[in-house]
């Protein structure tokens, strides 16, 4: 398993003078560090409108500064938002390639169709964002693989063009879906790309299940939308290392991911649909294939510790640090305490057959010089996980 760096921005209040420079400088400090300890990915988001939760509105032009401050660290989109208002397939090609030449073939591109209130800010249709998204995965390769490119559809029509630089890596860079359901990992693997788990507060069981019907469908995949089927997974948790158990907690690990937690629920409109957590979409349990199976053999799953404690803070409760510590250390899916600790969660993830673990280390308030100390620690371990 390879262990990944997985970034935001995160711009966390209260704000100081020069707080927008300073958070992009020490996401900088932050990757050129991890380049020199040999983590194998580091992977910028896109968002909008995200205020505390991310700056990383222009992740083409943080990863390219990043390709001229390392020299071994792969540097991945998770992901370019696919609709067209948001980046026209052409652009992502153009761009993609341009960054694989000024990495020396470094890049991987992930692909996804966002959600409502970035569809909203950027007057995106809903029902047109799933098809855009299909056809900026059909596209991207093509052009990046064909001397001139064509292409007529209801929301894009391209005549006969060079588009240009091809990229560096031959056929082209690995294709990615990021993916927060059953049903996108499910899509993901028929569609011949990897998939980048964005899922939270998983079990190792239910993360298991999820990568058996990514595998499942991936294994079906006899058309892949790029030149090759890209059969890995990429999964996202949050990570903090620290001395000993108790510094991990002293440094605010396990409330930075809580508070990572409900920032985004609240960003992404998806805070209500969180705390009736018991929920189920009963037209997708009906549905046929691997997503149908899939959600029919939880149905009587109760919502994990971790979800109800979100759902309470989410409701305005208070909830004391310790609290939040204890339920959160005791998940699979934060990573958090000393060298030993994190090594043997880090083993039970590789032990699913997970390719490349993102790990979120610059979470919500934890204090930089923390978090450079918890990717030195981390990093020290990736030689017993690869």
């Amino acid at each position: 398993m390879k262990i990944d760096l997985f970034n935001e921005i995160q711009n966390p209040r209260p704000w100081p003078e020069g707080h927008e420079q300073l958070r992009f400088r020490q996401a900088i400090e932050q990757a050129v560090l991890a380049d020199e300890l040999g983590y194998g990915c580091w992977w910028q988001v896109e968002h909008h409108g995200a205020g505390e939760f991310s700056l990383s509105s222009a992740p083409e032009l943080m990863l390219a500064a990043l390709s001229q401050r390392t020299s071994r660290i792969r540097l991945g989109h998770s992901a370019v938002l696919a609709p067209g208002r948001f980046n026209h397939p052409i652009r992502v090609a153009e761009r993609a390639a341009t960054l694989d030449h000024l990495s020396g073939g470094r890049v991987e591109l992930g692909l996804t169709r966002s959600t409502i209130p970035e569809w909203r800010l950027f007057g995106i249709e809903p029902d047109e964002a799933r098809a855009q998204t299909q056809q900026a995965f059909e596209m991207v390769p093509k052009m990046w693989t064909s001397e001139r490119f064509s292409w007529a559809s209801d929301a894009y029509r391209v005549d006969d063009a060079g588009i240009g630089p091809k990229p560096l890596q031959k056929p082209h860079p690995p294709l990615w879906q990021a993916a927060a359901s059953p049903a996108s990992f499910e899509e993901a693997g028929r569609r011949g790309v990897g998939v980048l788990g964005t899922t939270m507060w998983e079990s190792l069981e239910r993360a298991s299940r999820l990568i058996g019907l990514y595998r499942a469908a991936a294994a079906s995949c006899t058309d892949p939308v790029g030149a090759f089927v890209n059969d890995q997974v990429g999964f996202f948790t949050f990570v903090h290392c620290a001395d000993t158990d108790e510094e991990a907690m002293r440094n605010g690990a396990a409330a930075a991911a809580a508070w990572y937690t409900v920032t985004a629920l609240t960003f992404f409109e998806a805070a209500t649909e969180f705390v009736r957590a018991n929920a189920r979409n009963e037209e997708l349990m009906k549905s046929p294939g691997l997503t149908g199976d899939f959600l029919r053999g939880e149905a009587a799953a109760a919502p994990s510790e971790a979800n109800l404690l979100i759902a309470r803070i989410l409701q305005g409760e208070p909830v004391r640090d310790e609290e939040v510590f204890e339920v959160l250390s005791a998940q699979d899916s934060l990573i958090v305490g000393s060298p030993e600790t994190c090594r043997k969660k880090l083993r039970a993830y590789a032990d699913l057959g997970i390719d490349r673990l993102m790990c979120l280390q610059q979470i919500g308030g934890i204090p930089h010089e923390k978090v450079l100390n918890s990717i030195r620690l981390i990093g020290e371990l990736i030689p017993d996980l690869e």
